[in-house]
């Protein structure tokens, strides 16, 4: 049988940042590889798979388990690129709480506990993650992301959490609009990435 690995950047215990669950300590496994193209992405890097060594599942567990949170959150890149099953049942069976960062462009593999689902424009997302999702976190690059969002969270299910966050170098000209808009618009949360803020990992 073939070693399950996968193609990692990096690995490591933080806080997480942003979305719902922010503030809430949590080992990040950031996979390798993505085709989606933003061109806002801040970690470009990582969207050569082949950049980053492949590693083995038993390894990112024993390390995941040297710190006290059982909280992991997998993201990218673009995880879905990759059959997460394994990862994600092996993970709950080390009494891991398992969230997924994904822009849903592949159909969801994997049992997760959170779903924090950020379309973007650059690829059509999956039909299925609509249903899945437990978060839709919007991304405000342009005024006109707005109604784009809107479109998404008309899609999403009923229990699906919404919030818009803006894109960091757009911060000064377009938190005071996203402040106004969810004002006027109190379905919506901000996510803020207060990690950048703290300037933490």
């Amino acid at each position: 049988m073939q070693k399950y690995e996968l193609p990692v950047m990096e690995a490591f215990y933080t806080i997480q940042g942003e979305g719902f669950y922010n503030g809430h300590p949590a080992y990040f496994i950031r996979l390798g590889g993505c085709d989606v193209g933003c061109v806002w992405c801040d970690v470009k890097e990582s969207w050569e798979a082949n950049n980053h060594p492949k590693l083995p599942l038993n390894l990112l567990i024993s390390e995941a388990k040297k710190y006290p949170s059982r909280l992991v959150v997998v993201t990218g890149g673009e995880p879905l690129m990759y059959d997460l099953n394994e990862l994600s049942t092996q993970f709950q069976n080390e009494n891991f709480r398992t969230h997924l960062e994904t822009s849903g462009v592949y159909p969801v593999t994997g049992k997760w506990d959170w779903i924090c689902f950020s379309p973007k424009k650059f690829r059509k997302p999956h039909a299925e993650i609509y249903n899945l999702a437990h978060e839709l976190k919007i991304i405000i690059y342009h005024p006109s992301d707005f109604k784009w969002a809107e479109t998404h969270a008309q899609k999403v299910n009923s229990n699906c959490h919404l919030s818009l966050q803006v894109e960091w170098s757009k911060s000064t000209k377009l938190l005071p609009e996203i402040i106004d808009y969810v004002k006027d618009n109190p379905k919506w949360k901000i996510s803020l990435q207060t990690h950048k803020y703290m300037d933490i990992p």
